[in-house]
């Protein structure tokens, strides 16, 4: 995984749940990080998707279960679409 997409959704992780940036750790979950409920969530996923320029499905929002999948998500999202296949 590119160590620049998980820093920055670390960095709009933090932003969206109003932490600072040391309190949103790659393995952090919405059972470890205060104030990550359904509603955050909907946030953070809208957040990722205008700063990378992506959309992502509804079983695709179900598997961002921590920062680090949320993370490999998008890598996974931004490479398909610079190799000109998509997810």
């Amino acid at each position: 995984m590119n160590a620049s997409v998980l820093n920055d959704v670390r960095r709009i992780a933090a932003d969206v749940l109003r932490l600072p940036l040391e309190g949103v750790p790659a393995s952090a979950t919405r059972d470890t990080v205060a104030g990550w409920d359904s509603l955050a969530h909907v946030n953070l996923v809208l957040a990722l998707e205008q700063e990378f320029d992506v959309q992502f499905l509804p079983e695709e929002m179900m598997e961002m279960l921590s920062i680090e999948l949320t993370a490999m998500l998008v890598d996974e999202k931004l490479s398909a679409r610079s190799s000109g296949t998509a997810r």
